[in-house]
């Protein structure tokens, strides 16, 4: 039997609490489902996460019986964007915020192992949200990234750090949608031990 795959070992899962890392992150396919608002109160945010697992666990289970390759499912992921981006670094406003949370799906897997996976969630308990399920590609190559352990609200501090110090201070600037990578299951993890990688896809700014 060929060795469990854990694509969070590869290089795009890589940060350090305290260090901004610069690199370029490759396109990837992600298992995708999008909202808005506040993602401690609604009830659209519990729900796509309930919808996304079980595509996630067939997939996962169609890879290794038929495809012959398995894999651990990997960390939940977030793109999180707001019309004013001061709305993550400053008062935190939640309400305003727009949001797509995603798993990232192996390379070697095809289109119609997750339509039958779809297909399977639905005959079985339907999640509530399947039909906003969608697979589709990210390309966010130059990305900056730092490992963030604590409570989310305590992430502000960090963000503005690097949207006002760290991205001026290397001619950059904000491109492409906030996003973070879930290391620790927050729906169990105590807040203090929560490890969340934050990342921003940057370019050149114009001179």
């Amino acid at each position: 039997m060929s060795e469990k795959v854990d694509l969070k070992r590869s290089d795009a899962y890589q940060a350090r609490a305290g260090e901004f890392r610069f690199l370029d992150v490759p396109e990837q396919r992600y298992l995708m489902i999008d909202g808005a608002g506040d993602p401690n109160t609604s009830r659209t945010f519990s729900e796509a996460v309930e919808s996304l697992y079980p595509v996630a666990y067939g997939m996962k289970f169609a890879s290794k019986n038929d495809l012959g390759r398995d894999y651990v499912v990997p960390p939940l992921e977030g793109l999180w964007w707001a019309e004013d981006m001061s709305l993550f670094t400053g008062a935190r406003d939640k309400t305003g915020w727009s949001w797509t949370l995603m798993l990232v799906v192996p390379p070697w897997i095809p289109e119609d192992v997750f339509r039958a996976a779809v297909a399977r969630a639905a005959a079985r308990k339907r999640p509530p949200r399947l039909d906003d399920v969608h697979l589709a590609p990210l390309a966010e190559g130059r990305c900056v990234q730092t490992l963030h352990v604590g409570p989310f609200d305590d992430e502000a501090a960090v963000l503005a750090h690097l949207h006002d110090v760290v991205l001026p201070g290397h001619g950059l600037r904000m491109t492409g949608k906030h996003h973070e990578i879930y290391l620790s299951d927050f729906r169990r993890t105590a807040p203090a031990k929560q490890r969340t990688i934050l990342r921003q896809p940057v370019t050149a700014t114009r001179q």
